[in-house]
C-alpha cells in the first residue's frame, strides 16, 4: 500500500466534568496508509466517536496531533480544516444526516455542486444507479427505506471521490441483510476507487472484514491482538 493518508500522534480529549476534568480519550496513536480499512470498536462511552470527531478535523484535541492528507490539522483554522475535509473526506452517519427537501438525486448532488462541479447531476445519477437506486432518483427521503436512504448516503459520501472515508455506526439504525448490503457496497467502492475507510462500529461482521481493528476501553487503545 502506499503512504500514509492518515497519522495520530499522541492524541488527547480532556473536557470539564462536575467533578473535575474528564479524560475522553488519552495517548492515541495511529498511522494508516491509503487503500487501507479499519475498524474501530469499543462500548459504549469508550470514546469512539470523540476519536472520530477528531481524526476527521471536526473537533480539536486538548494535545496531540492529526496529520490528514499531509495537513497538520491542529495548525489550520476552521476554515481550512472544511477545505481539507471537501477534499478529501466523505461520511456516512448513522442517522443518514440526508436533507428532507432535496431528492435522492440533489442530496447526492449538493456536495459537487459547492465544488463547482458541472457534471454533478450525472455523477449523482452514476452513483445512485451504482448502489442500486436508479429506480428511486426523484424520491425524497421520507419515501425512501431505511436501506435506501442510507444508500443514498454512501453514494453521497464518494461523490467527491474522497481519499478517506469516515464512518459513525453505518449499519446501526438497519436490519441484518440490508446491513450486510451496506457492509457490501462499502468494501466495493473501498476497492474499486482504493478509498481509505474508518469505521465506528458495534457490528462484529463490519469490523470483520476491516484489515486492522482498534479497540477502545475508557478512552485508552487496547493493543491489538
Amino acid at each position: 500500500m502506499s503512504a500514509s493518508i492518515l497519522s495520530a500522534s499522541h492524541l488527547s480529549k480532556v473536557v470539564p466534568g462536575p467533578e473535575g476534568e474528564l479524560t475522553l480519550l488519552d495517548a492515541f496513536s495511529l498511522e494508516l496508509a491509503r487503500g487501507d480499512s479499519l475498524a474501530i470498536v469499543g462500548r459504549s462511552g469508550s470514546g469512539k466517536s470523540t476519536l472520530l470527531g477528531l481524526l476527521a478535523g471536526l473537533d480539536l484535541p486538548s494535545g496531540g496531533e492529526v496529520v490528514l492528507a499531509g495537513q497538520p490539522l491542529g495548525r489550520l483554522d476552521e476554515d481550512q480544516r472544511a477545505r481539507v475535509r471537501a477534499e478529501h473526506v466523505g461520511f456516512v452517519f448513522q442517522s443518514f444526516q440526508l436533507l428532507d427537501s432535496l431528492t435522492a438525486t440533489e442530496n447526492v448532488m449538493l456536495p459537487l455542486e459547492l465544488e463547482g462541479r458541472r457534471d454533478a447531476r450525472s455523477r449523482a445519477v452514476a452513483l445512485l444507479e451504482r448502489v442500486g437506486l436508479g429506480q428511486r432518483l426523484g424520491h425524497y427521503p421520507r419515501q425512501l427505506s431505511g436501506g435506501e436512504q442510507q444508500r443514498v448516503a454512501v453514494a453521497r459520501a464518494f461523490a467527491g471521490e474522497p481519499d478517506l472515508l469516515f464512518a459513525d455506526e453505518p449499519t446501526g439504525n438497519l436490519d441484518s441483510q440490508t446491513g450486510e448490503r451496506i457492509i457490501e457496497l462499502l468494501f466495493e467502492l473501498n476497492r474499486e476507487r482504493g478509498t481509505t475507510l474508518v469505521l465506528v462500529t458495534h457490528d462484529a461482521r463490519l469490523a470483520a472484514r476491516c484489515r486492522r481493528q482498534l479497540r477502545l476501553e475508557a478512552g485508552r487503545l487496547v493493543p491489538e491482538a
